[in-house]
């Protein structure tokens, strides 16, 4: 191709000026060639995976700032000047024994933390001003994000994809700067299933994404959802009976123990924006199982008014639980293959939208490659011909 071109190629500024000057074309692209997926009947059943991954910006970590960071900067600050004071103190003991330039020295790193504590300050008031209470300063919207590793993190995006089960093509993708995937599950299958035209869809997801609220909507959108819920029983993690270990029967509106007895329905009360119902027994005071069950004076049990959505998502993963094993093989690849094309440094471009242009663009090549490997070039330049 070089020689064709006489060693002609665009230059950097070339491709960064074709990405801002055509930021909604190419994303209209990617949208239009899921379509044309759609039209070569390569989605098979309305079935996806959706996941999410943490991409890095351009922002450095000792350029991004919350709460927590900026206190322990603070502290460092205050821990350096009592030091080198200390230190000058010394010194003046000393008399002339301390060279001269040792204490001017001393001095000029005291007056340089001085004049960062003025710039963090500052950096201390705008950050206050943010609804998260974060500032980033090489890109604004960038935003700190634990990863899976121990005590690491980076600053970037939450890039959120939906991809087919059958031929792993990304059907959705959006750019989120919200660290966590638990709000994204109806937004990315809303997207998914509006990308297939499909009337349902059948959507698998890891754990993160467990939200009550989010999985009614899903249920009321037709939207069936496969996923775990998060080991977060604090009774389950002291030995103690979970809640699930207490079996609701439907036609008594009851809990049954695992000791057999009946809890029965007592009130309703609103907790954190949701009507849950409390059962309880009194029989809990002579029970044989009371120290594996609770430490107060009888073991409650709280139900969400729509909890019969949770129970139908739970006995779906029971009956199907391979379906995490088909998540993992859908919808990782995709994630590692990008990385990959992307380098260490993940995305090369500032600001929320400019970030979602490159998003993209990397996610059209991903599926022109997979489908270039499915159907091969022919067939697919036909297609983009008709």
């Amino acid at each position: 191709m070089l020689w064709l071109t006489g060693q002609s190629a665009p230059d950097f500024k070339t491709i960064a000026d074709f990405r801002k000057d055509n930021g909604n074309a190419i994303r209209e692209v990617c949208r239009e060639f899921v379509a044309l997926c759609r039209k070569l009947e390569l989605f098979g059943a309305a079935s996806v995976a959706i996941d999410g991954s943490k991409f890095k910006a351009v922002n450095a970590r000792d350029k991004n700032f919350t709460e927590a960071k900026m206190k322990r900067r603070f502290e460092r600050i205050d821990e350096s000047i009592a030091r080198y004071l200390s230190q000058l103190e010394t010194a003046d003991r000393h008399g002339d024994a301390v060279p001269e330039a040792k204490v001017e020295r001393l001095k000029g790193k005291i007056k340089k933390l001085k004049e960062e504590i003025v710039r963090l300050n500052a950096i201390n008031a705008e950050m206050m001003k943010s609804e998260d209470k974060q500032i980033s300063l090489s890109d604004p919207d960038a935003r700190s994000m634990a990863t899976s590793g121990k005590d690491t993190g980076i600053v970037g995006y939450n890039v959120q994809i939906a991809v087919d089960t059958q031929h792993h093509l990304i059907v959705a993708h959006d750019v989120t700067n919200v660290g966590t995937d638990r709000h994204q599950l109806g937004n990315m299958a809303g997207q998914a299933r509006a990308e297939m035209v499909a009337e349902t869809l059948e959507v698998v997801a890891d754990r993160g994404y467990y939200d009550g609220e989010e999985l009614r909507a899903c249920e009321e959108a037709r939207i069936t959802v496969t996923l775990p819920k998060p080991l977060t029983s604090g009774a389950k993690a002291a030995g103690r009976f979970g809640k699930q270990d207490f079996v609701y029967v439907a036609a008594e509106d009851i809990y049954r123990c695992p000791a057999g007895e009946r809890l029965t329905y007592r009130f309703t009360g609103e907790e954190d924006g949701k009507m849950l119902r409390r059962y309880w027994t009194v029989a809990c005071q002579s029970c044989a199982l009371k120290a594996q069950c609770t430490t107060g004076p009888e073991r409650r049990i709280a139900r969400w008014e729509h909890e019969a959505v949770l129970e139908k998502v739970q006995r779906r993963l029971d009956q199907d639980p391979n379906k995490m094993t088909l998540r993992r093989q859908t919808a990782e690849h995709p994630f590692g293959t990008i990385k990959a094309w992307m380098g260490a440094t993940h995305f090369l471009m500032q600001r929320r939208h400019k970030v979602a242009i490159e998003m993209a663009l990397n996610v059209l090549a991903y599926n022109m490659k997979r489908v270039i490997a499915i159907l091969g070039c022919a067939t697919l330049l036909k297609a983009m011909r008709t």
